[in-house]
């Protein structure tokens, strides 16, 4: 079975880490919030709080198919200032394994360079940091192993993505039509 991490952070954007996680567990890919906080309560950009499922720490990331950022304002820049959070992207980028962010964070993969020459998206205004990325506005990119999406707005569209790369097209339109995503 497939297993992705979400990793929140206080600030981050409820809508985009829930509607992933919604989405995920229904299709029955395993999903775990991860705080990076060092508490497992960790209160949204809408003050919704959250409990994690597990802590950063707890995290067996050899066993992780994919890493999810979630945008959301100042969730965003924690994500961005979490060290061992990045020698965790950089680590699955080297090693070609997935790696998915929406809204303002996939800006922290671009100022880590690991855009460059890829087709990717982020929140509009953000782009400039999307370092050598070849900037498109579509609401989720795919690129060699980089997802990509705009924001809120595009939470299920995010989603559908990720189930598309672990279980295929007809598996993320199937789910499309169960939750009446009309598009």
């Amino acid at each position: 079975m497939a297993k992705a991490v979400i990793f929140l952070a206080d600030g981050f954007e409820e809508i985009e880490a829930l509607t992933v996680v919604d989405l995920l567990r229904r299709a029955g890919i395993d999903i775990t919030t991860a705080s990076i906080m060092g508490r497992k309560n960790v209160t949204g950009s809408h003050n919704i709080t959250v409990e994690s499922d597990a802590l950063f720490d707890e995290i067996d990331f050899d066993s992780t198919d994919m890493l999810i950022l979630p945008g959301g304002m100042p969730g965003t820049t924690n994500l961005d200032n979490c060290v061992p959070l990045k020698e965790q992207i950089t680590r699955f980028n080297e090693a070609g394994k997935m790696l998915a962010a929406i809204c303002a964070a996939p800006t922290v993969y671009g100022k880590m360079g690991l855009l460059n020459g890829k087709k990717a998206t982020c929140f509009p205004g953000r782009e400039p940091d999307l370092l050598g990325a070849d900037v498109q506005t579509t609401e989720t990119v795919k690129d060699g192993n980089f997802i990509t999406s705009r924001g809120m707005g595009t939470a299920i569209p995010f989603g559908l993505a990720i189930i598309e790369h672990f279980q295929g097209a007809e598996a993320a339109s199937e789910m499309a039509k169960k939750i009446v995503y009309l598009h």
